[in-house]
């Protein structure tokens, strides 16, 4: 018999999947969660009215703010990596960052600087552009890795630490970065470190013809981006975090994101399986992931779609893979289909 889901009950909910030990909601609670599906939909028709034909892309990206996450954006130049971030920033009423990572960027133009001030002969915290609710950094693997560093404990701990003094940054945080993998001269490659503190990695890829042909129509004249208007305030955003972290995940189904991501450590193919922060972020990303699909609780589908995106960018291929030009999405492909799903349970 399996437990009854804490979480709330979405009107119109499907009913538990055949898959994994999952239950039905019977009963409401408090937070707004049957808000969600309207709110992130209207942030997605936002981000939709300036990002043509990538609706899987913006949903991800949705995934990752609900998941409490960050996101990488890693493709080549002119496929509107920096124009999705600012959609996002720019749909959302909080405040918003953007750093352009250059060589000769410092810690302190990041993370902020303790100035003396002569007025008060004392010295005064001055904020970086990180004490925001969305920080868009912009070609991140330009920074030198001491300052890439800067990002390391406000990414996870969701705090700043200057001068021996700790400052805790707002919620929602989500830094938002983005990378060219073609063009690598004068870059600084992302330590594995700071790859694994990102909850997803995405690739816009090359619109479709008709997309890109709806494209030259919206954005021949101007940048959609000038028109676009706040559709969700801070509180919104953080009513529906608050209530994602509710969703229903069943014991089956974590025991199933733990056997997907040791299956990573096990395959001869990588020398370098995923991490046990992989697992936490997978199961959070899930929550995020049922939840957008009008469900509150999670079932195997969801992992299965988020397995790539989560965890691929975490691993590193063997030397019989490189050869073999087998990348670690391939790799992750392979071991879903292998990996056992959970067997149904009867409540």
């Amino acid at each position: 018999m399996g437990r009854q889901s804490p979480a709330i009950r979405i009107p119109g909910a499907q009913p538990p999947h055949p898959h994994g030990g999952l239950v039905a909601v019977t009963h409401d609670v408090s937070p707004p969660l049957d808000d969600l599906v309207v709110t992130a939909h209207r942030i997605r028709e936002s981000i939709e009215s300036v990002i043509e034909g990538k609706s899987d892309v913006i949903r991800l990206t949705l995934t990752v703010l609900l998941a409490e996450g960050h996101l990488l954006i890693e493709d080549v130049p002119g496929v509107g990596k920096t124009m999705l971030a600012k959609a996002l920033a720019r749909s959302i009423d909080c405040p918003v960052r953007r750093v352009q990572f250059t060589p000769d960027l410092l810690p302190s133009d990041i993370t902020g600087v303790s100035a003396y001030n002569q007025q008060t002969r004392e010295f005064e915290f001055k904020p970086g552009p990180v004490f925001a609710n969305i920080v868009v950094g912009d070609e991140i693997n330009r920074a030198s890795p001491k300052t890439q560093s800067a990002l390391l404990e406000c990414m996870e701990e969701h705090q700043v630490t200057v001068d021996g003094a700790t400052y805790r940054l707002d919620s929602p945080f989500m830094v938002i970065a983005t990378q060219n993998p073609i063009e690598m001269e004068g870059t600084y490659p992302l330590p594995e470190a700071q790859r694994d503190r990102f909850t997803a990695r995405i690739a816009m890829g090359y619109p479709a013809p008709s997309a890109e042909l709806e494209m030259l129509d919206v954005h021949g004249a101007a940048s959609p981006l000038d028109k676009l208007e706040p559709v969700a305030t801070t509180a919104e955003v953080k009513a529906l975090i608050q209530a994602v972290r509710g969703v229903y995940v069943s014991q089956p189904i974590k025991k199933y994101a733990i056997d997907l991501v040791t299956a990573t450590r096990q395959s001869p193919e990588l020398r370098l399986g995923a991490s046990p922060r992989s697992t936490l972020q997978l199961v959070r990303a899930a929550r995020a992931h049922a939840a957008l699909s009008d469900r509150d609780y999670v079932i195997p589908d969801d992992l299965q779609d988020l397995c790539v995106p989560v965890l691929a960018h975490r691993l590193l291929p063997s030397l019989e893979a490189q050869g073999q030009r087998r990348l670690p999405e391939q790799v992750i492909a392979d071991l879903v289909r292998r990996v056992p799903v959970p067997e149904a349970q009867v409540r």
